[in-house]
């Protein structure tokens, strides 16, 4: 069977960059298969021909690379497979015109690949993290076997959506895929690479109204009570649930990146990765209680102890917010909550009581940080019909 190395070609010039190739070997017979990535020298480690990974302002770029290579030598291997089942004989160059003529078709797993590296590149990695696990959904749908983007349509759409519905998918799981897949045919037709054939209109790519995700002043003050001493994990998870909620409402990954020079004169000021907003809390006294906790055996520049290495800053918050949010599951059991808790709760939760506070809407967004009043309605729309329900019950009294 043919194998594949992955190799360096630096540059003769020591400050420009070389190129990544690949080298395919059949029948002892070497070719090599050209590619646009390109790397300074000290970006590659040439003895595990792997690219390094860094903590500047290339991460994102060399992430992107990385992921196109993983996703080469993928396509290289099932190309490879294809013409071994085929059971007749193949040369290197057969190999590489396969790969070339498929890099030309207009197919979605290609097209799509191309995009989640553009949005790396662009530094939105959790947007492509989402357009990565929607892609490794429809390739596990279609049992890896590509697709052209000129023979997408409503059919295969709502084969698609049948397919995640029997794997247990809620209505708003499914349409979180279907969306995100519209998008990138979207772009497609942009791009004039097909032309709209309305793949999607069969299918739900609405937001159905979500269960309800809040939880009381009472049972967070439930919460805070715990002695989780001699648990650390538990009460390492109680106290970022806390933090959240203290502060209005922080999503983990900006609790994540906040610096201790973020903190001056009594104000926390940070602006939110998601939308890019400018925020300021007064600090209190239970917010740096939890700072004050982790700050003796913790020598950074954060101010929560969850980034802990200076490498890999999006790996450690994706480890951390999961085994935060498996801590919280427990510590819901033990103050007999019904709903699953999440540090998503959290923000929920800061929402639903100032609304039960009577606090103007237009606040409630500008403390979250929404950039309209329209999504801060959308948020609290399910979160709690109290209100609601007393003002009927003050009606019907009246009968």
């Amino acid at each position: 069977m043919a194998s594949i190395k992955v190799k360096f070609r630096p540059s003769i010039n020591e400050n420009r960059e070389g190129t990544i190739y690949y080298q395919i070997i059949q029948n002892r017979v070497i070719r090599q298969l050209k590619t646009d990535y390109r790397l300074f020298m000290h970006e590659w480690d040439k003895d595990n021909y792997v690219i390094i990974a860094t903590n500047d302002s290339r991460q994102n770029y060399l992430q992107s690379i990385e992921e196109r290579i993983d996703w080469d030598i993928k396509r290289l291997h099932s190309i490879i497979n294809q013409l071994e089942n085929k059971r007749v004989k193949y040369t290197a160059d057969d190999i590489i015109s396969t790969f070339q003529k498929q890099a030309n078709e207009q197919s979605l797993f290609n097209f799509m690949q191309s995009v989640i590296a553009q949005l790396q590149q662009m530094g939105k990695q959790r947007t492509s993290e989402t357009y990565r696990c929607t892609l490794k959904s429809f390739m596990q749908f279609r049992e890896d076997k590509d697709v052209l983007l000129e023979d997408i349509d409503s059919d295969l759409m709502l084969m698609y959506e049948a397919y995640l519905r029997n794997k247990g998918l809620t209505k708003n799981s499914t349409s979180f895929y279907m969306r995100i897949l519209r998008a990138v045919y979207n772009r497609a037709v942009e791009k004039d690479l097909t032309t709209n054939r309305n793949p999607f209109k069969h299918v739900y790519t609405g937001i159905d109204k979500t269960i309800k995700r809040a939880i009381s002043l009472k049972v967070i003050k439930q919460i805070k009570n715990l002695d989780l001493s001699l648990q650390p994990s538990l009460d390492f998870a109680k106290d970022m649930f806390l933090f959240s909620f203290y502060t209005r409402g922080m999503s983990f990954i900006d609790m994540a990146y906040l610096k201790k020079k973020d903190l001056s004169n009594g104000i926390l000021s940070y602006r939110r990765r998601k939308t890019g907003q400018q925020l300021f809390i007064r600090w209190e006294k239970c917010m740096q209680e939890i700072v004050e906790k982790y700050d003796a055996d913790y020598y950074s520049s954060y101010l929560l102890p969850i980034l802990k290495y200076p490498y890999d800053n999006r790996n450690q918050y994706k480890n951390v917010l999961y085994r935060t949010n498996k801590s919280l599951k427990e510590i819901a059991k033990m103050v007999g909550l019904s709903i699953p808790l999440t540090l998503y709760v959290a923000r929920h939760s800061w929402a639903s009581i100032a609304k039960s506070k009577n606090i103007p809407i237009s606040v409630i967004s500008e403390g979250m940080g929404h950039d309209s009043e329209m999504t801060t309605q959308i948020y609290l729309a399910s979160l709690d019909n109290a209100v609601v329900d007393r003002a009927n019950a003050q009606i019907l009294k009246d009968l």
